[in-house]
């Protein structure tokens, strides 16, 4: 009886991985799947078997173990972040003047993709019947920039650095204009773009650029300009099991078929010897089992509950307190699912 339960619960936690096929890759999570055991979900249990552990964290990035979920809420923490945390964008360009060689709708298409240092935790949203903005709901920029030659410059130079000036706009070339109190509440440095070496457009002499813009709060489903990570995403922890030891030639081999780090050679009484040194950041290119001397000796799979999630934002929230804004979205959309039910049931 053991030998079942021990193979059901292997079928049921790790996908493995064939020379072809993926076998138990479906998801079997859900209580009632396997006949006999006991798999009912239960608050206490989901306590007990859900763990994050922060792995890195530099910067921008974040990469973090989800460990003892089903799929569907790792995914769903990670639609989340792409389409329904909020973030401030520019929304609104006002062109005086665009004598530059960018077409207007293109220029105000590059605006709106410069990610804003503002905290879109302290703004409220816009509503769109709203004529005039506020300061709780808006910031106001402006771009003006105006090519010309330079007086100095070299007679026999063709570098456009010397013989213009003015003639590339960056992102830092955006001035703040603080609307009602907000001066008194943030700087320039609060709330301006993310990077001040973004290029926007290129000038030569003649052409200027004199706009400005409203930033507003928004989410990625309605717009990706408004998502506030360059990218979130997670993959299943690789599993790799070797059955005998390996050594010599074929253990040299073995290591080649592997990401860096992932197989580690040692002295074994003056041999090499094969071992699993970290299987976490293995690509899974299954590239091993096109040796049939070694095929029969490693075991590749995934673990099915233990997701790593890499979160990067564009800087104006910092990665874990994204991760929080979406588990508190999330559980805003259960209340208000079980409010529902409530509702229909009375």
């Amino acid at each position: 009886m053991s030998g079942g339960i021990d193979n059901m619960l292997a079928s049921r936690n790790l996908a493995v991985m064939g020379k072809h096929e993926v076998i138990n890759a479906s998801g079997s999570l859900c209580p009632g799947s396997y006949f006999g055991y006991d798999d009912a979900w239960t608050l206490e249990k989901f306590k007990q078997q859900t763990r994050i552990k922060i792995v890195r964290l530099e910067g921008n990035e974040m990469e973090f173990d989800l460990i003892g979920v089903e799929p569907s809420l790792a995914n769903a923490f990670r639609r989340i972040l792409l389409a329904e945390v909020p973030s401030m964008a520019f929304e609104k360009v006002f062109l005086q003047n665009n004598t530059s060689i960018i077409p207007d709708e293109v220029l105000a298409h590059r605006l709106g993709l410069i990610p804003l240092k503002a905290d879109p935790r302290l703004f409220e949203y816009r509503s769109k019947d709203e004529a005039n903005p506020s300061e709780q709901d808006t910031l106001k920029f402006e771009l003006k920039v105006k090519c010309s030659w330079n007086p100095n410059r070299p007679a026999d130079s063709s570098e456009p650095d010397e013989m213009y000036l003015n003639h590339k706009v960056y992102s830092g070339n955006l001035r703040w204009i603080p609307i009602g109190s907000q001066s008194r509440m943030y700087t320039s440095k609060d709330v301006g773009p993310v990077e001040s070496d973004i290029l926007i457009a290129k000038l030569r002499p003649g052409h200027e650029i004199d706009l400005t813009m409203d930033a507003v709060k928004g989410i990625g489903s309605d717009h990706a300009k408004f998502s506030p990570v360059a990218t979130a995403f997670y993959r299943l922890l690789p599993q790799i099991t070797l059955h005998k030891e390996i050594e010599g030639e074929a253990a040299e081999r073995l290591q080649k078929c592997f990401s860096p780090g992932v197989i580690k050679l040692v002295e074994k009484k003056g041999r090499k010897v094969a071992t699993v040194h970290d299987a976490r950041y293995d690509s899974c290119s299954r590239n091993v089992l096109r040796y049939d001397d070694l095929a029969d000796s490693v075991s590749l799979g995934r673990v099915k509950d233990h997701f790593i999630f890499s979160i990067e934002s564009v800087g104006a929230v910092s990665p874990p307190a994204l991760f929080i804004e979406s588990v508190r979205a999330l559980k805003a959309k259960c209340r208000k699912f079980l409010h529902e039910i409530e509702k229909d049931t009375n």
